[in-house]
């Protein structure tokens, strides 16, 4: 043979192929150009000028990772869709006269083709678009712009090094296929799935099961830290549940309708039914997948988009106050004389407070069991479902910073609940037994609670000496080397009109002052904090929406394969339909019936999902300091309205290649 006929061979397939080549080979376009980006921004040298730039690295590193992961998977996943139209015309080379080496030879120089296009176009977009990149992570997180074009040698190399992998295990795996099956295989395998499936009833019930728990589960979960402990487990249930469903449920429930005659033996249903049943058991993989990477793209996009939007909220609810300096009490003549000296900085630096307050503090961890709280429990169950925070605070520190007036006799307490309810007149604790006096509606350093992942408890006790008493017992109760979390803490909070450059320059100030002072103790500043969160929240939302991206280009792919796959299947029917007497237009309304069905099961599953995770997911997103339920629900919404939409139109697209190839 001519030493160039595979190689033309090889092209001359692809091109052939195109309708199943051309969007593999874009999905691999841009698969390359996402991983390089963020191979690229994570080890850009102007990221290390930005706010918070380790956790950008690292963000973008994570996402690397994902990426390089769902390359490997989903470019198998969609390779095989490639192989398995194909194998009806690999089994014609063979019987025409080409050997399986002939052949592996020509998958060979497809692979190479595919492989140097994907690799040389994904690089070149990557390069052009990173600096695009890189400018849009600076405005997210409000950073200074570097100048300068910066090219990573070496992501480049990671890039090359990956994909020429991938592309050579799949191309390993073809060759295997085909050296394993003869050609009256590949050409029976090629009209696989014309036997009606079986109803697999154990596994349509698991799947049921399966996918049951883990909505109890998400449902139920009582707070932030089990939601957390348990989120991987539902997730798993999901997906498993998810699959057993599409594989064996749809099966067993087409088989249900079948048996119900009166509905049944209509023309309309009888073709519907039919038609889905064995459109079942050749896609209901595909479905599956489908589902789960659009409640992927909307878990995903709305989470980090709630988060980048709801920032103001977060940092506000983080940050009770402008400034906060703290101490421990080893030292109290020492906190009360810095206190001092911070105010005197105040007038040194012209900021002018607004509001301030001093108070003391001690806060310590329990287990909950009914009114009594257990700071010594090891049963990690219990701690893991009935884990909370205490803070005591002094009857004239609270009247202070508040401007009430209230009193307590011995054993009596003010309550404040947060992110919970406490239904007791009673609280037992360390060696106190207290009576709740009065239920607070509200507490002026709530936002302390932000920073634990648990519920919390703000109790008023009667005067310092009790909040000494308790601390002297949790020193008793504790081992000695957790000894540093029973001081009771000193505070100090004020406010300021000052802008934020302003406030920045204060809080620089401040931090230096303290720092040389030797002073056990810290400050915190809002407008400081503000631009920790935006570097990560931003870095949150950028990888989402890259992920978010990659995913809705999975789900697009397999459902454009899938409608291109349905349509060479179903062609023959079509057929076989109208030269039984059936209408060309009763023959399009059953297609039409069956594809708009199969079509949108996938989302209808994920609306299912989203709605029943969603008590979970706003409990774990508490603990990044996202407690704006409105907010988080909305753009739950608007991303799920948006992919409605979205979904809707790929179906209007990939239904036209479904019908040219069926009316053909």
């Amino acid at each position: 043979m001519n030493k160039g006929f595979f190689a033309k061979l090889a092209a001359q397939n692809i091109r052939k192929n195109s309708k199943m080549y051309f969007p593999y080979i874009i999905t691999c376009i841009i698969t390359v150009a996402v991983f390089y980006m963020l191979s690229s921004l994570s080890m850009n040298p102007g990221i290390e000028d930005m706010i918070h730039a380790n956790s950008l690295s690292v963000m973008m590193s994570f996402g690397c990772w994902i990426t390089g992961a769902f390359a490997v998977i989903f470019l198998f996943y969609t390779n095989s869709f490639l192989i398995k139209r194909r194998k009806k015309e690999l089994a014609l080379f063979n019987i025409l006269g080409m050997e399986k080496r002939h052949i592996s030879k020509t998958l060979a120089y497809e692979s190479l083709y595919t492989a140097l296009i994907s690799l040389s176009v994904g690089i070149v977009i990557g390069v052009a678009l990173d600096k695009l990149m890189f400018l849009i992570v600076s405005r997210m997180v409000d950073a200074k712009i570097s100048l300068g074009f910066y090219i990573s040698a070496e992501s480049i190399r990671n890039t090359l090094i990956l994909f020429a992998i991938i592309f050579l295990l799949i191309f390993l795996n073809a060759v295997r296929q085909v050296h394993l099956s003869d050609p009256i295989r590949l050409l029976q395998e090629s009209a696989a799935g014309e036997k009606e499936p079986k109803a697999k009833w154990l596994i349509a019930v698991l799947g049921i099961a399966c996918v049951a728990l883990g909505y109890f589960l998400a449902i139920t979960s009582v707070n932030p830290l089990t939601s957390f402990a348990l989120f991987f487990p539902v997730v798993i249930l999901v997906i498993a549940g998810t699959y057993m469903i599409f594989t064996a449920g749809s099966i067993a429930f087409l088989k249900i309708l079948r048996r119900n005659k009166s509905y049944y033996y209509k023309t309309k249903h009888f073709i519907s039914v039919s038609g889905m049943m064995y459109r079942m058991k050749q896609n209901a993989v595909g479905l599956a997948n489908i589902c789960i990477l659009s409640t992927m793209v909307l878990v995903i996009i709305s989470c980090t988009s709630s988060l980048m939007f709801g920032m103001e909220g977060i940092i506000k609810a983080i940050y009770g106050n402008d400034f906060c300096v703290y101490s421990y009490r080893d030292e109290p003549e020492k906190s009360s004389e810095i206190f001092d000296q911070i105010r005197d900085l105040q007038k040194e630096k012209g900021l002018n407070v607004t509001k301030e307050y001093e108070f003391d503090s001690l806060s310590f961890t329990a287990v909950q069991s009914g009114d009594s709280f257990d700071v010594n429990s090891t049963d990690v169950s219990d701690s893991l479902y009935s884990y909370s925070c205490l803070f005591f605070f002094d009857l004239e520190d609270y009247n202070r910073a508040t401007g009430s007036d209230e009193t307590l006799n011995d054993g009596e307490i003010l309550l404040y609940s947060y992110n919970t309810d406490y239904n007791y007149d009673k609280l037992s604790v360390l060696d106190g037994n207290y009576t709740v006096k009065e239920k607070l509606d509200d507490f002026f350093c709530k936002s302390f609670s932000t920073a634990y992942a648990a519920y919390s408890h703000f109790i008023v006790v009667k005067d310092r000496a009790e909040l000494e008493k308790l601390s002297s017992e949790l020193y008793s109760a504790l081992p000695e080397e957790d000894g540093s979390i029973c001081d009771v803490r000193s505070y100090y909070v004020f406010d300021t009109d000052a802008d934020k450059d302003e406030q920045i320059q204060f809080y620089d100030a401040a931090r230096s002052f303290i720092s040389s002072s030797g002073f056990n103790g810290q400050i915190s500043s809002q407008a400081n904090g503000r631009d920790g969160y935006l570097g990560v929240y931003g870095g949150f939302f950028f990888i989402g929406i890259f992920l978010g991206m990659l995913f809705m280009m999975a789900a697009v792919l397999i459902i454009y394969y899938k409608q291109i796959s349905e349509g060479y299947e179903d062609k023959a029917r079509f057929e076989i339909m109208q030269k039984v007497g059936m209408s060309r237009r009763e023959v399009k309304e059953s297609i039409r019936s069956q594809v708009l069905t199969v079509f949108f099961m996938p989302l209808i599953g994920a609306g299912c999902h989203v709605i029943a995770t969603y008590p979970m997911m706003m409990r774990i997103m508490s603990l990044l300091g996202m407690i704006d339920t409105g907010l988080y629900l909305k753009c739950y919404l608007i991303c799920f309205a948006a992919f409605v939409v979205l979904y809707i139109i790929i179906y209007m697209l990939t239904a036209k290649s479904y019908y040219k190839i069926v009316s053909k």
